[in-house]
């Protein structure tokens, strides 16, 4: 068998979750969600290269994010569709042309292994086509409206998981086949399966849960053996921080994360978010480390039309790295124009996603200085910024 190529799937939208923010970009530690499923793909010798299908929207926030980590196999991060088989057919055509087998995993399970992960391969190659998968350990019922019309033998019944494993050129028929007829399966195997071909089985392992509501993240931290809730600390610091950018015709404009409808955006190298600018500054400071030009320096090509959005999560990953964990955020914009109040509860929302904390952690005001000023005559954009942090205690020897 050829090289084995994999496909991790990052542009569904959670709706469960209830987050403004895609569940594969959340906080599981140190890292976001899709970073540790990420690892198993880096760690296995068998898997020679991947791609990651991200939503279309998102695209600029999961390259810039994931430029702060070493990921040597990652061939490239493309959009993916508006369902699975959509972003599973996009990811197959950007894969190396020599990528025989197939691995399609969703970005939002952090917790497979590479011993399941290389067991199913082995398999794969062999019959073609393998879903990992586990017993059910409930009793399954059928349900009409509220009426039970049978119940399963159990002894039968499988919880499909990923990784599923396919022959490339199955795969690539299975999906032609399914976009002609129109049909839309639940899984990567089902359209396989309605080919007439033989799908295996391999046993995978309960742990490896898909985040799908936020009771996950807490199910995988304890799986993770990390503390589920964090005990206070005494010891807090803040940091304040400062930014002003000016407008420039023909550029977006981002504040917090989120576009705004307006004709002008601000000056920047990277997408110029004065709003998180100022807050990473903030953060940065709280922890006594150097400013946001020191790590994304405009001299740095990578940082290039980056999403801020995207800073603000490696901010706190170089905070974790130092050992604070970001508790209190106070943010002030002063804009002439646009009008925030519409986008100020969206900012917030989204701010609190990136970073793991309750929105209630985030105040964010904005105010116009009455015609005064740069801002008065609406020739820029001004934010202030304090952020708050707390030393974690280390663990016991």
């Amino acid at each position: 068998m050829g090289k084995v190529g994999g496909i991790i799937l990052a542009a569904g939208k959670g709706e469960r979750m209830g987050s403004p923010l895609n569940k594969v970009y959340l906080p599981l530690g140190d890292d976001p969600v899709i970073v540790h499923s990420l690892r198993v793909f880096e760690n296995s010798s068998m898997v020679s290269t991947y791609v990651i299908a991200a939503a279309k929207s998102e695209l600029s926030y999961c390259r810039t994010l994931l430029s702060s980590y070493s990921l040597p196999k990652l061939a490239g991060i493309v959009p993916g569709g508006d369902i699975r088989q959509e972003s599973v057919a996009a990811g197959l055509k950007a894969l190396p042309e020599d990528c025989e087998l197939v691995v399609v995993h969703d970005g939002a399970r952090p917790l497979l292994t590479k011993e399941v992960l290389e067991g199913g391969l082995q398999r794969a190659q062999l019959s073609g086509a393998v879903v990992v998968a586990v017993p059910a350990k409930d009793t399954i019922k059928l349900v009409e409206g509220e009426k039970i019309k049978a119940t399963p033998e159990r002894s039968s019944l499988w919880l499909a998981q990923t990784p599923q494993i396919f022959r490339r050129t199955l795969l690539q028929e299975a999906l032609d086949a399914a976009r002609a007829s129109g049909y839309q399966g639940t899984d990567d195997a089902s359209v396989v399966e309605r080919l007439g071909h033989r799908v295996d089985i391999y046993p995978g392992c309960y742990n490896n849960i898909k985040i799908t509501t936020p009771e996950d993240i807490n199910i995988a931290r304890a799986l993770m053996g990390m503390p589920v809730t964090e005990s206070p600390e005494p010891l807090v610091r803040t940091g304040l921080g400062y930014d002003v950018h000016p407008f420039e015709q023909g550029r977006p404009l981002y504040l917090g994360g989120v576009r705004i409808p307006e004709e002008t955006g601000l000056m920047g190298h990277s997408d110029g978010d004065v709003l998180l600018h100022a807050l990473i500054d903030a953060c940065l400071g709280a922890a006594g480390l150097p400013d946001i030009g020191h790590y994304f320096p405009s001299s740095d090509p990578r940082w290039e039309g980056a999403s801020s959005l995207a800073l603000l999560s490696i901010t706190q990953r170089i905070l974790a790295g130092e050992g604070y964990r970001l508790v209190q955020l106070d943010l002030v914009v002063a804009a002439q124009k646009p009008r925030l109040a519409p986008y100020i509860e969206q900012i917030r929302s989204l701010i609190a996603a990136v970073l793991g904390i309750p929105v209630t952690s985030v105040g964010l005001k904005a105010t116009t200085t009455e015609g005064l000023g740069f801002v008065g005559r609406g020739e820029g954009i001004a934010c202030w910024a304090i952020a708050a942090v707390q030393k974690q205690k280390k663990p016991s020897l």
